[in-house]
């Protein structure tokens, strides 16, 4: 418990760590935007008050150092003076050729960057826009960039979390599994023993074979349980008349008020399956479909056979399923029951899916009509 406590303890220290770590990366990313964009603004004022002393009225000023200010490099700008473009620099010809689109790029830099307005002398007043440079604007995608890999990484982050917590339950489910087996295993032979003892008493052989197929029944659920956690054995078997024998064994077992049918093709089919697990499989549907009825309705079971593949219909009168379930039902703790755990559907979808390498779905349900859940297994190669 200690080590369990102590791992997450480890796993979570990591993960707040690494997320702590790109939120650094992001927040010191935007504050190099912000000095970077910043230094682009002092660069512009500067070059802004070079254009005021090369347009003064002067003629003694030294303008040497203004035209040194005013080689900019790779920023866009437009200057205009009184409403007129005076200047224009790094901008494309087509744009600058053309007085819409020499507009709309204003109104657009705007949006970048406050013009910086300096007043050249009583009658002139220069306005220079001015754009990001290329720089700036790859910087700028730099914060997007980060937030995408921090969602990226938190859903990495949260699929693996979720995957070590199933990979747990699996084990732990597994683990249980085999521990009710080997528990059911000691009073099991007692009463094998005790069906012998029976026998030579010479008790009504009707009630016999009634506790002998019981006793069949716990060996079956036995051979179920220690299956489970663990790749079980294929073997080339009937799969109408595994079905069959399943499905018998609950009819006789069942409310009368059910009417129970069963339609088949009336020859063999041999599929690779395992019986044990397959029969959990029929007997898991069957009673979800009973339960659904509430002791009293119709039940039907088909078995199609198709070219490549057999399908497997169980379809009852019950309540039916609300379309948005159809997908929940398989997952573990999805129940309707007060009192049910929403494991049977779950364990009968690993079965179908991991073991058979088949499919299971609900085909089709109405609201007080009824449900049809599918199975389907491929046909393949016999095992030899």
């Amino acid at each position: 418990m200690q080590f369990t406590e102590r791992s997450n303890s480890t796993r979570w220290f990591i993960i707040i760590s690494s997320f702590l770590i790109v939120l650094l990366i992001l927040w010191n990313t935007y504050n190099f935007f912000q000095i970077f964009k910043n230094e682009e603004r002092n660069k512009m004022e500067l070059w802004a008050l070079a254009q005021k002393k090369i347009n003064s009225d002067d003629l003694n000023a030294d303008l040497e150092l203004p035209f040194e200010i005013i080689q900019n490099p790779r920023i866009p700008i437009i200057v205009t003076i009184n409403d007129s473009i005076s200047l224009t620099a790094n901008i494309d010809d087509k744009i600058i050729n053309d007085p819409l689109e020499l507009k709309d790029y204003i109104e657009s830099i705007k949006l970048q960057n406050k013009p910086i307005i300096t007043k050249i002398s009583e009658t002139k007043t220069q306005y220079l826009y001015y754009g990001n440079s290329t720089l700036i604007n790859q910087l700028k995608y730099y914060p997007i960039a980060l937030l995408l890999i921090i969602i990226l990484f938190g859903a990495v982050v949260y699929n693996f979390y979720r995957a070590t917590k199933m990979s747990t339950q699996n084990k732990l489910w597994a683990g249980m599994a085999k521990e009710t087996a080997h528990q059911i295993g000691t009073p099991l032979s007692s009463l094998i023993g005790w069906l012998e003892i029976l026998k030579l008493e010479n008790v009504e052989e009707s009630t016999l074979e009634e506790i002998e197929k019981d006793i069949n029944r716990l060996q079956t659920i036995t051979d179920r349980f220690s299956k489970v956690g663990s790749e079980p054995i294929l073997e080339n078997k009937d799969i109408v008349e595994e079905t069959k024998t399943s499905f018998d064994y609950l009819k006789d077992r069942s409310s009368k008020q059910i009417n129970f049918t069963f339609i088949a093709p009336d020859k063999a089919i041999n599929i690779p399956i395992n019986p044990a697990l397959h029969s959990w499989t029929i007997e898991n549907l069957v009673k979800n479909a009973i339960d659904a009825m509430k002791g009293k309705g119709r039940l039907t079971l088909t078995i199609e056979e198709k070219e490549d593949y057999i399908k497997i219909k169980v379809t009852d009168s019950g309540k039916g399923i609300p379309k948005s379930d159809f997908s929940k039902v398989f997952e573990p703790g999805f129940t309707t029951k007060r009192r049910g755990w929403g494991l049977g559907l779950s364990l009968t979808k690993r079965i179908v899916q991991e073991y058979h390498k088949g499919k299971i779905k609900v085909a089709h349900s109405e609201i007080g009509k009824g449900t049809t859940m599918q199975i389907s297994y491929k046909k393949g190669k016999p095992i030899s």
